[in-house]
């Protein structure tokens, strides 16, 4: 980089350019902290660079893979009798699940179905009373 012309001449005119000082490199506190950072990089401590927020959400995750492993571990230590439960009430759920769709559909049918149906079984109850 070239030299600017008025560093050479001795012109007591001029007013020679000075650095200008950095009033936080100056101050004590930045000093100190500086100084405490070079001596945890030598230790081979790093400062925790990481935001709160992502600091939060690592220790939320970690949290929730503790959780779902404690809850394998429970499902694995269930007996047979348990196990066993658990899939009659699942049965038993998905039993009332089609029931309540069964009649939501038949709450939903034109008048005509309702009656075509009721026609169908009154037709079925004579025949059978008829047979015996």
């Amino acid at each position: 980089m070239a030299e600017p012309d008025y560093i050479e001449d001795d012109n007591p005119e001029l007013i020679k350019p000075q650095k200008l000082i950095n009033p936080v490199k100056i101050s004590r506190n930045h000093q100190d902290l500086h100084r405490e950072l070079l001596m945890n990089q030598k230790r081979g401590l790093a400062p925790q660079n990481k935001p709160e927020l992502q600091r939060v959400m690592e220790k939320r995750k970690r949290d929730q893979v503790i959780k779902q492993q404690k809850e394998e571990e429970a499902q694995k230590k269930k007996s047979d009798l348990e196990i066993e439960l658990l899939k009659r009430q699942q049965k038993l759920e998905q039993l009332e699940l089609e029931k309540q769709k069964i009649q939501e559909e038949q709450e939903n049918a034109p008048e005509f179905v309702k009656v075509k149906g009721n026609l169908r079984r009154t037709g079925q109850e004579v025949a059978e009373v008829q047979d015996s």
